[in-house]
């Protein structure tokens, strides 16, 4: 099988079920940014076995890897079913409440072993936790996306809740990367005038 086909020399491309659409087409936007956290959910993956130093039991950074990987799955099909004009009549609506129910379960799991939040946090700390932020940042992003999309078009709520569920466990992994790391959350301090 080849990589390129040529079919999308014109700036067009084609939405599941066939349709030729733009390549800025909203539809496609969203797809693309579900994409890019799906990719910059891979360079954590990575950035987790670097600091992984030893073999530990129990081992939380492998824990953490583990439901990452599971969270690129579902973007998967989260992309599949926004790539797709009728989702249910083509079964890519494929997420359902129970995925966005893991999502909290694992939001609550991580927070309680994290101290108390007393300020608004920085992006920052180990590598790991710098590029969940990004990640955080990237979901948002692709949320946003999906709102414009959800009132311009066929789309479950579903999506939205995942996303927005994801940026929460997304966050909240920031600071229990770190805490593993040793790293400190970098609190925002107000500029003085």
């Amino acid at each position: 099988m080849k990589i390129y086909t040529k079919t999308g020399d014109g700036g067009e491309t084609s939405l599941y079920g066939g349709e030729r659409v733009a390549k800025d087409h909203l539809r496609i936007e969203a797809c693309g940014t579900v994409d890019e956290l799906n990719a910059q959910l891979g360079v954590v993956r990575a950035e987790l076995v670097a600091m992984k130093k030893s073999p530990r039991e129990p081992d939380p950074l492998g824990e953490i890897d583990q439901l990452v990987g599971r969270v690129q799955n579902e973007l998967f099909d989260l992309g599949a079913e926004i790539a797709t004009p009728e989702p249910a009549a083509k079964r890519t609506d494929l997420l359902g409440p129970r995925h966005t129910e893991t999502l909290e379960r694992a939001i609550d799991r991580w927070q309680e072993e994290l101290p108390p939040l007393k300020a608004f946090i920085l992006p920052g700390g180990c590598p790991a936790a710098a590029r969940l932020h990004v990640a955080r940042a990237v979901c948002r992003r692709a949320e946003r996306l999906v709102v414009t999309l959800f009132r311009e078009a066929e789309l479950r709520s579903e999506a939205l809740l995942y996303l927005n569920r994801l940026s929460d466990l997304l966050f909240v992994l920031t600071r229990a990367v770190n805490q593993i790391g040793g790293e400190e959350d970098v609190p925002w301090q107000k500029v003085a005038k």
